[in-house]
């Protein structure tokens, strides 16, 4: 899978143009996902020096980028001196998320167990709902999608 992962608010809190605190297991979590086999690519906003900072920081912590703001590594510049801004992913990893930021240990599962949010607010209400009991799915109303 390729998944697409913000850096500012996402790897570190948000403290651009520095770099903010490391967010707790997100570093040890892209090193899992690497692991199993996923290309993980950066897309930040972030350019020139503050881009190669975020870069550093990763790498000095044994997380190296399959590509960085473009689809792949060896993708050229238009000729307007730009990547496609839209990349070709299977999966975001993003603070601006609907719903913000998980936290890394379920990213990782959503990932690794191909779960969507769905699953995971069913898994988390259980079985019954606030009244003690069972959940029902509530049918949709034609306005709903």
């Amino acid at each position: 899978m390729t998944i697409g992962v913000d850096f500012d608010g996402t790897i570190v809190t948000d403290a651009y143009p520095q770099i903010g605190k490391e967010l707790p297991f997100a570093i040890e979590t892209l090193k899992m996902l690497q692991k199993d086999q996923h290309r993980l690519i950066l897309w930040t906003v972030r350019e020139g020096k503050y881009l190669q900072d975020a870069i550093d920081w990763c790498k000095e912590r044994g997380v190296e980028f399959y590509a960085v703001n473009r689809d792949y590594p060896e993708e050229e510049e238009t000729k307007n001196d730009h990547y496609s801004r839209k990349l070709k992913v299977d999966m975001w990893i993003d603070d601006r998320n609907i719903g913000g930021l998980p936290d890394w240990g379920t990213i990782y599962n959503m990932v690794k167990e191909h779960k969507t949010w769905k699953d995971i607010i069913r898994e988390r209400a259980g079985s019954a709902n606030s009244y003690g009991g069972p959940l029902q799915e509530r049918k949709k109303k034609w306005w709903q999608f």
